[in-house]
Protein backbone atom coordinates (compact mmCIF):
# COMPACT_ATOMS: atom_id res chain seq x y z
CA UNK A 1 0.00 0.00 0.00
CA UNK A 2 2.88 2.38 0.68
CA UNK A 3 4.05 2.35 -2.94
CA UNK A 4 0.42 2.88 -4.06
CA UNK A 5 0.16 5.89 -1.75
CA UNK A 6 3.39 7.36 -3.15
CA UNK A 7 2.53 6.84 -6.83
CA UNK A 8 -1.26 7.28 -7.17
CA UNK A 9 -2.42 10.84 -6.42
CA UNK A 10 -5.98 9.91 -5.36
CA UNK A 11 -4.59 7.59 -2.69
CA UNK A 12 -2.09 10.23 -1.59
CA UNK A 13 -4.88 12.81 -1.32
CA UNK A 14 -6.77 10.47 1.01
CA UNK A 15 -3.74 10.10 3.28
CA UNK A 16 -3.27 13.87 3.26
CA UNK A 17 -6.89 14.49 4.27
CA UNK A 18 -6.54 12.09 7.21
CA UNK A 19 -3.25 13.71 8.27
CA UNK A 20 -4.77 17.17 8.00
CA UNK A 21 -7.73 16.20 10.18
CA UNK A 22 -5.36 14.70 12.77
CA UNK A 23 -3.20 17.84 12.87
CA UNK A 24 -6.32 19.99 13.30
CA UNK A 25 -7.22 17.84 16.32
CA UNK A 26 -3.87 18.72 17.94
CA UNK A 27 -5.15 22.17 18.88
CA UNK A 28 -5.16 22.89 22.63
CA UNK A 29 -3.87 19.40 23.45
CA UNK A 30 -0.72 18.77 25.55
CA UNK A 31 -0.55 15.02 24.97
CA UNK A 32 -1.50 13.27 21.74
CA UNK A 33 -1.71 9.53 21.19
CA UNK A 34 -2.19 8.31 17.61
CA UNK A 35 -3.06 4.66 17.02
CA UNK A 36 -2.54 3.54 13.42
CA UNK A 37 -3.86 0.11 12.46
CA UNK A 38 -1.92 0.08 9.16
CA UNK A 39 1.13 2.30 9.54
CA UNK A 40 2.92 0.57 6.65
CA UNK A 41 6.33 2.25 6.17
CA UNK A 42 5.30 5.30 8.19
CA UNK A 43 5.96 7.88 5.46
CA UNK A 44 2.77 9.79 6.31
CA UNK A 45 4.13 10.44 9.80
CA UNK A 46 7.31 12.01 8.45
CA UNK A 47 5.10 14.75 7.01
CA UNK A 48 3.06 14.95 10.20
CA UNK A 49 6.13 15.35 12.44
CA UNK A 50 7.56 17.99 10.10
CA UNK A 51 4.27 19.89 10.21
CA UNK A 52 4.05 19.58 13.98
CA UNK A 53 7.56 21.03 14.34
CA UNK A 54 6.38 24.24 12.64
CA UNK A 55 3.48 24.89 15.01
CA UNK A 56 3.86 27.98 17.22
CA UNK A 57 4.31 27.76 20.98
CA UNK A 58 5.07 24.71 23.09
CA UNK A 59 4.61 21.52 21.12
CA UNK A 60 2.38 18.73 22.44
CA UNK A 61 3.93 15.36 23.29
CA UNK A 62 3.17 12.93 20.48
CA UNK A 63 2.93 9.19 21.09
CA UNK A 64 2.43 6.94 18.09
CA UNK A 65 1.29 3.33 18.31
CA UNK A 66 1.62 1.18 15.20
CA UNK A 67 -0.14 -2.17 14.93
CA UNK A 68 1.81 -4.79 12.99
CA UNK A 69 0.65 -8.28 12.01
CA UNK A 70 3.38 -10.66 13.31
CA UNK A 71 3.25 -12.51 9.98
CA UNK A 72 3.59 -9.40 7.77
CA UNK A 73 6.48 -9.05 5.33
CA UNK A 74 7.66 -6.01 7.29
CA UNK A 75 8.71 -8.19 10.20
CA UNK A 76 11.49 -9.79 8.14
CA UNK A 77 13.10 -6.40 7.45
CA UNK A 78 12.89 -4.96 10.94
CA UNK A 79 9.16 -4.32 11.10
CA UNK A 80 7.74 -1.51 13.14
CA UNK A 81 10.78 -1.21 15.39
CA UNK A 82 12.86 0.00 12.45
CA UNK A 83 10.09 2.36 11.33
CA UNK A 84 9.79 3.68 14.87
CA UNK A 85 13.53 4.28 15.10
CA UNK A 86 13.52 6.36 11.91
CA UNK A 87 10.62 8.46 13.17
CA UNK A 88 12.30 8.93 16.56
CA UNK A 89 15.47 10.19 14.90
CA UNK A 90 13.50 12.65 12.78
CA UNK A 91 11.52 13.92 15.78
CA UNK A 92 14.73 14.37 17.78
CA UNK A 93 16.28 16.39 14.97
CA UNK A 94 13.21 18.67 14.85
CA UNK A 95 12.85 18.91 18.67
CA UNK A 96 9.41 17.28 18.62
CA UNK A 97 8.55 15.34 21.82
CA UNK A 98 7.88 11.87 20.46
CA UNK A 99 7.40 8.26 21.59
CA UNK A 100 6.78 5.17 19.51
CA UNK A 101 5.11 1.92 20.51
CA UNK A 102 4.87 -1.20 18.35
CA UNK A 103 2.01 -3.64 18.89
CA UNK A 104 2.78 -6.99 17.25
CA UNK A 105 -0.69 -8.47 16.83
CA UNK A 106 -3.29 -9.18 14.20
CA UNK A 107 -5.78 -6.32 14.04
CA UNK A 108 -8.68 -8.48 15.20
CA UNK A 109 -6.71 -9.53 18.30
CA UNK A 110 -5.93 -5.98 19.49
CA UNK A 111 -7.42 -5.14 22.90
CA UNK A 112 -7.60 -1.79 24.72
CA UNK A 113 -4.89 -2.87 27.19
CA UNK A 114 -2.42 -3.43 24.32
CA UNK A 115 -2.76 0.21 23.30
CA UNK A 116 -1.69 1.45 26.73
CA UNK A 117 -4.06 4.40 26.95
CA UNK A 118 -2.70 6.98 29.41
CA UNK A 119 -4.44 9.65 31.46
CA UNK A 120 -4.52 13.15 30.03
CA UNK A 121 -3.82 12.26 26.41
CA UNK A 122 -6.12 12.88 23.45
CA UNK A 123 -6.57 9.67 21.46
CA UNK A 124 -6.65 9.77 17.65
CA UNK A 125 -7.18 6.58 15.63
CA UNK A 126 -6.27 6.25 11.97
CA UNK A 127 -7.86 3.65 9.67
CA UNK A 128 -6.24 4.30 6.28
CA UNK A 129 -7.03 1.54 3.77
CA UNK A 130 -7.28 -0.99 6.60
CA UNK A 131 -10.91 -1.63 7.54
CA UNK A 132 -11.76 -3.37 4.25
CA UNK A 133 -9.38 -6.19 5.21
CA UNK A 134 -11.54 -7.06 8.23
CA UNK A 135 -14.15 -9.77 7.48
CA UNK A 136 -17.74 -8.90 8.33
CA UNK A 137 -21.02 -10.76 8.77
CA UNK A 138 -21.03 -11.87 5.12
CA UNK A 139 -17.87 -13.95 5.73
CA UNK A 140 -18.09 -15.17 9.30
CA UNK A 141 -20.42 -15.32 12.28
CA UNK A 142 -17.77 -13.23 14.05
CA UNK A 143 -18.15 -9.77 12.53
CA UNK A 144 -14.58 -8.53 13.02
CA UNK A 145 -15.22 -5.32 11.08
CA UNK A 146 -17.92 -3.96 13.37
CA UNK A 147 -16.30 -5.51 16.43
CA UNK A 148 -13.14 -3.47 15.82
CA UNK A 149 -15.11 -0.25 15.41
CA UNK A 150 -17.00 -0.85 18.66
CA UNK A 151 -13.73 -1.55 20.49
CA UNK A 152 -12.24 1.72 19.25
CA UNK A 153 -15.38 3.63 20.22
CA UNK A 154 -15.09 2.23 23.75
CA UNK A 155 -11.74 4.05 24.04
CA UNK A 156 -13.54 7.40 23.65
CA UNK A 157 -11.21 8.78 20.95
CA UNK A 158 -11.14 12.48 20.15
CA UNK A 159 -11.06 11.67 16.45
CA UNK A 160 -11.10 8.65 14.12
CA UNK A 161 -10.06 9.03 10.48
CA UNK A 162 -11.16 6.58 7.78
CA UNK A 163 -9.78 6.41 4.24
CA UNK A 164 -11.14 3.75 1.90
CA UNK A 165 -11.48 2.93 -1.77
CA UNK A 166 -14.90 3.58 -3.25
CA UNK A 167 -16.35 0.35 -4.61
CA UNK A 168 -18.27 -2.69 -3.43
CA UNK A 169 -16.22 -5.88 -3.61
CA UNK A 170 -17.51 -7.21 -0.30
CA UNK A 171 -21.01 -8.59 -0.82
CA UNK A 172 -21.43 -8.08 -4.58
CA UNK A 173 -21.93 -11.28 -6.62
CA UNK A 174 -19.21 -12.26 -9.08
CA UNK A 175 -20.51 -10.56 -12.25
CA UNK A 176 -21.33 -7.28 -10.47
CA UNK A 177 -17.97 -7.41 -8.70
CA UNK A 178 -16.12 -8.04 -11.96
CA UNK A 179 -17.82 -5.12 -13.73
CA UNK A 180 -17.23 -2.78 -10.80
CA UNK A 181 -13.57 -3.78 -10.49
CA UNK A 182 -13.09 -3.27 -14.22
CA UNK A 183 -14.60 0.22 -14.09
CA UNK A 184 -12.66 1.18 -10.96
CA UNK A 185 -9.23 -0.05 -12.00
CA UNK A 186 -9.62 1.32 -15.53
CA UNK A 187 -9.83 4.76 -13.94
CA UNK A 188 -6.82 4.02 -11.71
CA UNK A 189 -4.72 2.94 -14.70
CA UNK A 190 -5.85 6.01 -16.67
CA UNK A 191 -4.74 8.24 -13.80
CA UNK A 192 -1.34 6.53 -13.76
CA UNK A 193 -1.05 7.09 -17.51
CA UNK A 194 -1.49 10.82 -16.95
CA UNK A 195 1.05 11.09 -14.14
CA UNK A 196 3.87 8.59 -14.87
CA UNK A 197 5.52 7.26 -18.04
CA UNK A 198 4.98 3.56 -18.74
CA UNK A 199 8.66 2.77 -18.25
CA UNK A 200 8.68 4.35 -14.75
CA UNK A 201 9.94 1.85 -12.17
CA UNK A 202 7.53 3.27 -9.58
CA UNK A 203 4.64 2.69 -11.94
CA UNK A 204 5.79 -0.85 -12.75
CA UNK A 205 6.09 -1.58 -9.01
CA UNK A 206 2.61 -0.32 -8.19
CA UNK A 207 1.06 -2.21 -11.12
CA UNK A 208 2.75 -5.51 -10.22
CA UNK A 209 2.91 -5.36 -6.42
CA UNK A 210 -0.39 -3.67 -5.62
CA UNK A 211 -2.92 -3.36 -8.43
CA UNK A 212 -2.44 -6.78 -10.04
CA UNK A 213 -2.56 -8.55 -6.67
CA UNK A 214 -5.69 -6.68 -5.61
CA UNK A 215 -7.52 -7.33 -8.89
CA UNK A 216 -6.78 -11.06 -8.76
CA UNK A 217 -7.99 -11.27 -5.17
CA UNK A 218 -11.19 -9.34 -5.91
CA UNK A 219 -12.13 -11.31 -9.02
CA UNK A 220 -10.75 -14.81 -8.43
CA UNK A 221 -11.23 -15.38 -4.69
CA UNK A 222 -14.25 -16.13 -2.53
CA UNK A 223 -14.96 -16.57 1.17
CA UNK A 224 -12.10 -15.98 3.58
CA UNK A 225 -9.57 -15.99 0.72
CA UNK A 226 -11.00 -12.71 -0.59
CA UNK A 227 -9.44 -10.10 1.69
CA UNK A 228 -9.91 -7.03 -0.56
CA UNK A 229 -13.48 -6.42 0.60
CA UNK A 230 -14.17 -2.78 -0.17
CA UNK A 231 -17.42 -1.00 0.58
CA UNK A 232 -18.87 2.29 -0.63
CA UNK A 233 -18.88 5.44 1.53
CA UNK A 234 -22.55 5.09 2.46
CA UNK A 235 -21.96 1.62 3.90
CA UNK A 236 -18.93 2.79 5.90
CA UNK A 237 -21.00 5.70 7.18
CA UNK A 238 -23.72 3.30 8.37
CA UNK A 239 -21.15 1.08 10.11
CA UNK A 240 -19.54 4.01 11.89
CA UNK A 241 -22.88 5.32 13.10
CA UNK A 242 -23.99 1.87 14.29
CA UNK A 243 -20.76 1.69 16.31
CA UNK A 244 -21.73 4.96 18.01
CA UNK A 245 -19.64 7.46 16.03
CA UNK A 246 -20.85 10.83 14.76
CA UNK A 247 -19.48 12.41 11.59
CA UNK A 248 -16.96 15.22 12.06
CA UNK A 249 -16.61 17.17 8.78
CA UNK A 250 -13.07 17.66 7.51
CA UNK A 251 -12.25 21.35 7.94
CA UNK A 252 -12.18 23.96 5.19
CA UNK A 253 -8.48 24.56 5.89
CA UNK A 254 -7.62 20.94 5.11
CA UNK A 255 -9.81 20.74 2.00
CA UNK A 256 -8.44 24.06 0.66
CA UNK A 257 -4.83 22.85 0.97
CA UNK A 258 -5.67 19.63 -0.88
CA UNK A 259 -7.64 21.46 -3.60
CA UNK A 260 -4.62 23.68 -4.27
CA UNK A 261 -2.38 20.62 -4.49
CA UNK A 262 -4.73 18.87 -6.91
CA UNK A 263 -4.49 21.84 -9.29
CA UNK A 264 -0.77 21.07 -9.64
CA UNK A 265 -1.66 17.68 -11.12
CA UNK A 266 -3.80 16.87 -14.15
CA UNK A 267 -7.12 18.75 -14.27
CA UNK A 268 -8.90 15.42 -14.64
CA UNK A 269 -8.33 14.73 -10.94
CA UNK A 270 -11.42 15.80 -8.99
CA UNK A 271 -12.37 16.42 -5.37
CA UNK A 272 -15.80 17.04 -3.92
CA UNK A 273 -17.22 17.28 -0.43
CA UNK A 274 -20.25 15.17 0.44
CA UNK A 275 -21.77 14.87 3.92
CA UNK A 276 -18.53 16.16 5.45
CA UNK A 277 -16.29 13.64 3.67
CA UNK A 278 -13.83 14.35 0.87
CA UNK A 279 -14.28 12.27 -2.29
CA UNK A 280 -11.27 12.03 -4.62
CA UNK A 281 -11.66 10.84 -8.17
CA UNK A 282 -10.45 10.65 -11.72
CA UNK A 283 -12.89 12.47 -14.03
CA UNK A 284 -16.35 11.27 -12.96
CA UNK A 285 -15.14 8.12 -11.12
CA UNK A 286 -14.67 8.42 -7.34
CA UNK A 287 -11.64 6.37 -6.24
CA UNK A 288 -11.07 7.16 -2.56
CA UNK A 289 -13.05 8.76 0.26
CA UNK A 290 -11.65 10.31 3.46
CA UNK A 291 -13.84 11.00 6.48
CA UNK A 292 -13.43 11.76 10.18
CA UNK A 293 -15.52 10.73 13.18
CA UNK A 294 -16.00 11.30 16.91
Amino acid sequence: MQVLFEVCPCFRFGFMAANGAIIEAFKDEKKIHIVDFDINQGSQYITLIQTLAKLPGKLPRLRLTGVDDPESVQRAVGGLNLIGQRLKELAKTLDVPFEFQAVAAKTAAVTPSMLDRQAGEALLVNFAFQLHHMPDESVSTVNQRDQLLRMVKSLNPKLVTVVEQEMNTNTAPFLTRFVEAYSYYSAVFDSLEATLPRESQDRLNVEKQCLARDIVNIVACEGEERIERYEVAGKWRARMMMAGFAACPISENVSDVIRKLIKQYCERFKVKEEIGALHFGWEDKILTVASSWR
